[in-house]
């Protein structure tokens, strides 16, 4: 039976020309996203930047650690305490560093330092000389010397003059005098050494003792000695660069799932459609003496001579892409620019086999059907086509179309946040494209006719021909139009989804706002004190400032540290500013010794709680509030307990009778100068919007770009099988006087009834979709708009169109009169 599938093969390459394409692409990707993995954990760290010179740093261990009754628990603290002052007097010759906000007014993100740590990455001096007064700085760019600048930091906006420039480094820096430095950050960040680590560790030793007597909860008792690529822990882009290699991971795994789904969807269907075309072919084989079993071993060895010729040759080419899509995920700041590709074979071996093993899957179905042809249909001189819907494909389709929608229903009732999550809503999508596949046939006639309707108006054959061809042969248009369902259905789902959740989000962070106005900094560093001073200055106007921070909890039955998020505000603006849900309790009595938490705390009202802020020092609150479930903050405390940190926001609500010209001028003069700006509040819930949403979406758009490559072969390879099997057919209507221009008339006719009939059924799936996410959506934030993306959706739509009419009008335009076969 081999030697019979390897002679099929050769006769009917075209039958499994696209099958063959599809599996070498899906193990040319299969072999490039697991080289991109494996990138992404095998590439070594960045060097050390800041402290690049430096062989040895001391830095506080700012974790906090808690005794509990199995032993300690810890977790990093959210703000540093810094070191004893004390030690930098052990450490003679040691560089004190400090690192702060402090940038140029309307200049690039930066930071600030003491002059004497320029030596740590290096960062020479480029042009004119050290500063050696407190008010001149040197900076790395976005000044000239000479020039007298406003630089702000936590403190407030001050001028400068500049006197010198100095390389870039790991990031922008302003540098200031060492006593300056210390003036505006009193705590000590590290410090580095020029002498071997063993001297220092030694040093170190006695001096722990006695920092640990008069330590205090903002000073550090434990400290860390850094050397080689240890160094990198202190290097400004840590954070960023772990966030980018999860996005990579993420993306990784979300396009190698749907390549998975869409490979065995490919490679099933074609080989199903195959198998429907040779029917009389397998009936023949059971005439002269070819049992079932042995037909259905031939299917399969077709399928695996195909899949290990196809896996061996994708696995091979696969890892070539690697560097091209680090590259484009780099560009769209989804992975470290710095990525070293992967040599590892490992990722080619596991395409290999993940190939062949999808390739046997995917023709499980057909080689049962092969071998349920029976041997008196090759007395039939007529082909007819198999019964569309079989009992087994009435089975799975229902069954994964119930799947789907109970899947939807249970995240409505029971988790609708988890709804956002990709990962919970990317199976049910892959649900129900393929639930929609397998029940296709049954709404293959209604929607033919449906669409046909309009050309019944118009004059000629063609009118009749077009659509009682497509509805004579149900299973044949559902097989053609199941590759433009998973394309059109992934591109308006996904696109789709991606909208919705990103509304959602962008609603349950505006709708609670009742401010007027919002001032946001312009970068990442805060609002400064001076201008919060500024702020609550304006006449008319209730400024409530809101800190982000952390707060640590003992749970777990007393036993896991566990960090949560807080905002420290001003109680007596709070519910002015924003409407809080509160389900028990009142934030009227919110004081420093009180706090206000979610159910998610499963604390009740009263209960005093032990807990550590942000700097590691322990606080006991009383719940005086208990926050709703759609709240958007998980607790709040009073600014007390903010300690350092800055003001990411500040809410503005006029009193009523306050001109709003009056307000807004008075706003816009505060925030001068210190890189923050003055929003309303309709602008500011658009920015926020299109920001979340255009990060979104290009995450999408980079999966879709690699998933459509494989829906764009299965389309064309459908059609092309389609065309071949009916060449006799379109040469008897040429017989019959139809003209070449005729033919392809219909033959574009069919082929564009075809795709819209893929679009109509992408349209169900896309629809159940949504609708299913919606439910979930609208307990978070109320309505939500169904929004899909029509711009790339339709461009999707169009190549479809296009592909299709191409793939059917070329092999026919090479159609003449040819015998037709007796009848």
């Amino acid at each position: 039976m081999l030697t019979i599938a390897w002679s099929t093969l050769r006769t009917r390459w075209l039958s499994f020309a696209g099958t063959f394409v599809a599996l070498a692409l899906g193990a040319a990707l299969m072999a490039a996203l697991g080289q991109v993995l494996t990138s992404s954990i095998s590439s070594p760290d960045r060097a050390p930047q800041r402290y690049a010179a430096a062989p040895v740093v001391v830095v506080p261990d700012e974790r906090l650690s808690v005794k509990n009754w199995l032993g300690e628990s810890s977790a990093p603290l959210a703000e540093p305490r810094g070191l004893a002052p004390e030690l930098a007097a052990r450490l003679p010759g040691a560089v004190v560093d400090r690192v702060f906000p402090a940038q140029l007014a309307g200049g690039p993100p930066a930071v600030g330092r003491p002059w004497s740590a320029a030596r740590t990455a290096p960062q020479p001096l480029s042009s004119g000389r050290a500063p050696a007064r407190d008010d001149e700085i040197v900076v790395t760019g976005g000044a000239q010397v000479g020039r007298r600048v406003h630089v702000v930091t936590a403190a407030g906006a001050q001028a400068y003059r500049v006197v010198g420039l100095a390389a870039a480094g790991p990031q922008h820096t302003v540098f200031f005098t060492d006593r300056r430095a210390a003036a505006l950050s009193p705590r000590i960040d590290a410090l580095a050494l020029w002498r071997p680590a063993a001297e220092v560790r030694a040093a170190l030793g006695a001096s722990e003792t006695a920092a640990g007597k008069a330590a205090t909860p903002a000073v550090s008792t434990k400290v860390k000695v850094l050397t080689g690529q240890e160094r990198a822990l202190l290097d400004p882009f840590r954070e960023a660069d772990e966030q980018a290699r999860n996005n990579a991971n993420t993306i990784v795994g979300i396009a190698a799932g749907f390549a998975a789904f869409i490979a065995i969807f490919v490679v099933s269907s074609t080989f199903a459609f195959a198998v429907g075309q040779r029917q009389r072919e397998f009936a023949l084989l059971r005439t002269i003496g070819a049992t079932a079993r042995q037909v259905r071993r031939m299917v399969y060895g077709e399928a695996i001579i195909v899949a290990l010729t196809a896996s061996a040759l994708g696995a091979l080419i696969g890892p070539l892409a690697t560097r091209p899509i680090l590259d484009r995920l780099s560009a769209l700041g989804m992975a470290p620019a710095w990525l070293v590709p992967s040599t590892s074979a490992a990722p080619s071996y596991v395409a290999f086999g993940t190939g062949v093993l999808v390739a046997v899957l995917g023709v499980i179905v057909a080689a049962r059907r092969a071998g349920r042809v029976r041997p008196a249909e090759a007395l039939r001189e007529a082909a007819l086509e198999p019964r569309a819907m079989t009992a087994g494909r009435w089975i799975a389709g229902g069954s994964l179309l119930a799947t789907a929608v109970a899947s939807m229903i249970v995240n409505a009732v029971s988790d609708p946040s988890g709804a956002t999550n990709n990962k919970t809503f990317m199976p049910i999508v892959m649900l129900l494209i393929a639930a929609v596949g397998l029940l296709a046939p049954v709404f293959v006639r209604p929607v033919t006719s449906l669409l046909a309707t309009p050309l019944r108006r118009l004059r000629g054959a063609g009118a009749l021909v077009v659509p009682a061809g497509a509805i004579a042969s149900t299973r044949r248009t559902a097989a053609t139009a199941a590759p433009v369902l998973v394309t059109v259905a992934l591109a308006a789902t996904l696109l789709g989804a991606a909208a919705m959740t990103d509304a959602t989000k962008a609603a349950t962070q505006t709708t609670p706002v009742r401010a007027d106005y919002l001032v946001l900094p312009t970068r990442a560093a805060g609002l400064d004190r001076q201008l919060v001073a500024s702020l609550r200055a304006v006449r008319g106007a209730d400024v409530t400032p809101v800190t982000s921070t952390s707060l640590y909890t003992l749970e777990g039955g007393g036993t896991q540290l566990i960090k949560r998020p807080a905002e420290a505000v001003n109680p007596a603006t709070l519910t002015a500013a924003l409407s809080v849900p509160v389900a028990a309790g009142s934030l009227a009595e919110l004081r420093d010794d009180t706090i206000a938490v979610s159910l998610t705390w499963e604390l009740s009202l009263g209960q005093r709680v032990k807990l550590w802020r942000a700097d590691g020092s322990q606080a006991t609150l009383k719940v005086v509030a208990l926050l709703d479930a759609d709240s958007t903050a998980d607790s709040y405390v009073t600014e007390v307990h903010a300690f350092s940190a800055l003001p990411s926001a500040a809410y503005v609500k006029l009193r009523p009778g306050v001109s709003t010209a009056d307000v807004q001028e008075a706003l816009e003069r505060a925030t001068r100068g210190h890189n923050a700006r003055a929003v309303t509040k309709a602008d500011w819930a658009v920015t926020a919007a299109d920001r979340r949403a255009s990060a979104s979406r290009l995450g999408m758009l980079a999966v879709l770009g690699i998933m459509l490559s494989y829906t764009v072969i299965a389309l064309v390879n459908t059609l092309l099988m389609a065309a071949s099997d009916r060449a006799a057919e379109r040469g008897g209507l040429r017989l019959l006087g139809a003209t070449t221009r005729q033919v392809l008339g219909y033959v574009m006719g069919e082929a564009l009834l075809v795709v819209a009939v893929g679009v109509v059924l992408a349209a169900v799936a896309t629809a159940l979709g949504l609708l299913g996410l919606y439910a979930a959506l609208v307990q978070l934030a109320g309505s939500v708009p169904i929004d899909v993306p029509w711009e790339p959706v339709t461009g999707v739509i169009a190549l479809c169109f296009v592909l299709a009419v191409l793939a059917a009008v070329l092999p026919a335009s090479r159609v003449r009169g040819v015998a037709i076969p007796r009848a």
